[in-house]
């Protein structure tokens, strides 16, 4: 006996992936729905690789009444109008946007790292997926924290594309090809050029110069791994389709050899460390495109601190960023809450 699910936001990226993903894992389905806003109401999608269409129904007409799950990627403005509808009205609501991750009421939750947390769903009928950078880079940190409690985050963050949608997808293919043919190149979707480039800032500046992407990974990352870690991150879009990859550099509380946390990062669920001290020993994004692990590599001890290691770390953004983690939460559901048959 299976689950009645809903997927907000079906033709996006996201929601697009979510599809996908649910077919993958043969999450136990009973009845699925897939809607977005008017202008996609009767297209259809595809099911992942089931063969199946599903048509595309409008949002604004749905009733959640009966239905168990709603899996929403469609951003913060529709989910604010939506997701309080679908939980008022009896169903669990696993939302990908930043909409209710701060929310004391609303666990946020990455399933191989907090997965207890989300026992408190039942508050408001609702639960926070993470940013995209947070989510990878807490599952990696994990197993580390338990063995030797980290004390401090320095990230640097390599964002690709997708993280923006699929008008960032474009840009960065449209500005490639006319950089090829001589054209002129306009800035659209990001501030400055994303072709052959690097742009050191995402989401809107904050007061203290940071950015929202940066504030959310540091105040994510508390909530999620723990409130006494201190984390800063530079957040920075790049010519990258799929795949975001970050810089890491921890420092602990207690001794943590490169060797330690190689062994610990090897056994962790959800991680493959790839980490061989050679030409091509280590995973770059387009190696993770499609993947469900979160990858890490080049692990080090950092000899300018005491307790100190450096790692990089590479995900499928779309994936354990937002599709994968939305559903791994939807099951972690299931198996603790929502138990059928």
């Amino acid at each position: 006996m299976g689950y009645r699910v809903v997927v907000v936001g079906a033709t996006g990226n996201v929601g697009r992936e979510m599809l996908n993903i649910l077919a993958e894992r043969e999450f136990p389905i009973d009845e699925i729905a897939v809607l977005a806003s008017s202008r996609s109401q009767g297209s259809e999608i595809d099911f992942g690789e089931t063969g199946k269409k599903l048509k595309v129904q409008n949002v604004e007409h749905f009733d959640f009444t009966g239905w168990d799950i709603a899996l929403f990627a469609a951003g913060s403005a529709p989910t604010k109008i939506y997701a309080p509808k679908a939980a008022s009205q009896g169903c669990v609501v696993i939302d990908n946007s930043s909409l209710y991750r701060m929310d004391p009421d609303v666990p946020l939750i990455v399933p191989e790292v907090n997965p207890d947390a989300i026992d408190g769903y039942k508050a408001r009928n609702i639960i926070a997926n993470p940013n995209c950078s947070t989510a990878q880079m807490v599952v990696a940190l994990k197993p580390l924290h338990d063995k030797a409690k980290i004390k401090r985050v320095v990230v640097a963050t390599y964002q690709s594309v997708s993280g923006a949608g699929k008008e960032g997808m474009d840009e960065l293919f449209e500005q490639s090809r006319a950089i090829f043919v001589g054209d002129q190149v306009e800035p659209k979707k990001f501030t400055k050029q994303i072709a052959f480039n690097v742009i050191p800032h995402i989401d809107s500046f904050l007061d203290d110069g940071s950015t929202k992407e940066e504030w959310k990974m540091v105040a994510e990352t508390k909530k999620i791994l723990d409130p006494k870690v201190k984390v800063t991150a530079t957040c920075v879009r790049v010519p990258v389709f799929i795949g975001h990859s970050e810089a890491i550099n921890l420092e602990f509380e207690d001794e943590i050899s490169a060797v330690e946390a190689q062994d610990l990062l090897r056994e962790a669920p959800g991680v493959m460390l790839v980490d061989k001290r050679e030409d091509g020993g280590y995973v770059t994004p387009v190696e993770c495109v499609g993947d469900y692990a979160t990858y890490v590599s080049r692990v080090r001890e950092d000899s300018t601190v005491d307790n100190g290691l450096s790692l990089w770390c590479v995900s499928d953004n779309l994936r354990k960023g937002a599709a994968l983690n939305a559903v791994q939460i939807a099951e972690l559901l299931g198996r603790r809450h929502l138990k059928k048959g």
